[in-house]
């Protein structure tokens, strides 16, 4: 069986955590890189708070991107995925589906009522 410790799965975990520059995007569909965010991006919130490094739901570990009601809808369209970027290293850390698409109109708030977690699980 394969092992990877939680301290592994917590350094990188921790890039996310530590990014400098911390945005949330809602795009209309999954970026490939920082690049493409610029092309797909719906609406953002800077500087989203990011909690500690705790075990997953299931397996491995994870972080969480609390819930906020203060971002921005910047365009109109249908939202199908989350990028998080750290804009001043110029790096896509993840993305992740949204639950549901939906369509979003430029000039709206951005919020997010459910924390969004990211989990590295366990090795199988």
């Amino acid at each position: 069986m394969a092992f990877i410790s939680d301290t592994v799965l917590d350094a990188a975990l921790q890039v996310i955590r530590d990014a400098v520059t911390p945005i949330l995007h809602l795009c209309s569909s999954e970026p490939a890189n920082f690049a493409g965010v610029a092309a797909v991006t719906l609406g953002n919130k800077a500087a989203p708070t990011v909690g500690a490094q705790a075990n997953g739901a299931v397996s491995g570990r994870s972080v969480s991107i609390a819930t906020f009601t203060d971002g921005t809808i910047t365009a109109t369209g249908t939202a199908t995925h989350w990028a998080f970027v750290d804009a001043n290293s110029s790096a896509l850390l993840f993305t992740v589906a949204v639950p549901a698409s939906q369509a979003v109109t430029s000039g709206n708030p951005l919020s997010m009522t459910s924390a969004l977690v990211v989990n590295i699980p366990d090795p199988a």
